[in-house]
C-alpha cells in the first residue's frame, strides 16, 4: 500500500512536469495559428512555469520523505519529473532576465533624428498594432543607453548596389521582402518569429553620402510592449551582412 502511495506520488510529479513542458510550445503555436491571441499564449507560458516550480517544490519534498523510506524502482519517475521541471523553469528564467536586461521597447532606429519611413508595410500592419511613430525624445535615450552600436552605416557602395545589398541581406537572414523603391532608395521587409509567429518590420534607407552611401535601418514589432531585444539584433544583423 504504501509502494502503491509512493508510485502515485511520483506519477503525478512528472505527469504535471508533462503538461508544463507540453503548456510552452503549445501556447506559442496556438498564437501563431490565430488560435487565440499573444495575451493566451503569454498566459499558457506562465502556467507552465508556474506547474513547474510547483513540481520542483513538491517533487523535491517527495524526495526527501523517500529518502528517508527507502527508495523504490517508481522513484525514476520523481527524478524525470524534476528534471524536466527544472529544464523549463531555465528556459524561462533566461526568457525573464533578457526581458529585465533591456529596455521596454520594440521601435529600433539607426537614425533617431530621422528614422526611415514605412510605406507598403503601414498598410499591412492592420488594427491593434504598435503605431510607427518614432518619438525620439522618449525612445532615443532608451535606445542610446542599450543600444549604442545601433547608429548608421557608410559602405563604399553606389545607392544603387548598397540597395541591391540590403535587399539581398534581408532575404539571407529569412526576412519577406514587401516592397522596393529604387527611387526612394527603401526596401521593406517582414520577420516571423518561429514559435508564437509574431511579426516585426523592417525597412532599409540607402542615400548618396559623398562616393559612397549611408545605410539606416529600422525594426518595428507589430505587438508587445518589449521585444526582448530582438529588433536591435536584428539591425546589427542586418549591418553587419552589408559590411561584408
Amino acid at each position: 500500500m504504501a509502494d502503491a502511495a509512493k508510485s502515485w506520488w511520483a506519477r503525478a510529479i512528472l505527469v504535471g512536469a508533462v503538461i508544463a513542458a507540453v503548456l510552452l510550445p503549445l501556447g506559442a503555436l496556438g498564437t501563431k495559428f490565430g488560435i487565440w491571441g499573444f495575451q493566451a499564449g503569454f498566459l499558457a507560458l506562465g502556467a507552465g512555469t508556474v506547474l513547474a516550480l510547483l513540481g520542483v517544490v513538491v517533487g523535491l519534498v517527495g524526495l526527501i520523505v523517500s529518502r528517508k523510506r527507502g527508495y523504490s524502482e517508481d522513484m525514476s519517475s520523481l527524478f524525470i519529473g524534476i528534471g524536466i521541471s527544472v529544464l523549463i523553469i531555465a528556459l524561462m528564467g533566461m526568457q525573464f532576465y533578457t526581458a529585465s536586461s533591456v529596455p521596454p521597447i520594440h521601435n529600433i532606429s539607426t537614425d533617431i533624428a530621422d528614422p526611415p519611413e514605412f510605406n507598403v508595410v503601414a498598410s499591412l500592419r492592420g488594427e491593434g498594432t504598435n503605431p510607427l511613430e518614432y518619438s525620439a525624445d522618449q525612445l532615443g535615450p532608451l535606445q542610446r543607453e542599450a543600444y549604442p552600436w545601433v547608429k548608421p552605416l557608410e559602405v563604399s557602395l553606389s545607392r544603387a548596389q548598397a540597395l541591391a545589398k540590403a535587399e539581398q541581406a534581408l532575404q539571407s537572414l529569412g526576412l519577406e521582402i514587401v516592397a522596393v523603391d529604387p527611387v526612394a532608395g527603401i526596401v521593406e521587409a517582414t520577420a516571423t518569429t518561429f514559435w508564437f509567429g509574431f511579426k516585426d518590420d523592417v525597412v532599409v534607407r540607402v542615400r548618396d553620402a559623398g562616393a559612397g552611401s549611408i545605410v539606416d535601418v529600422r525594426s518595428v514589432s507589430r505587438v508587445g510592449q518589449s521585444d526582448l531585444g530582438a529588433n536591435a539584433r536584428r539591425i546589427g544583423q542586418i549591418l553587419e551582412q552589408m559590411q561584408g
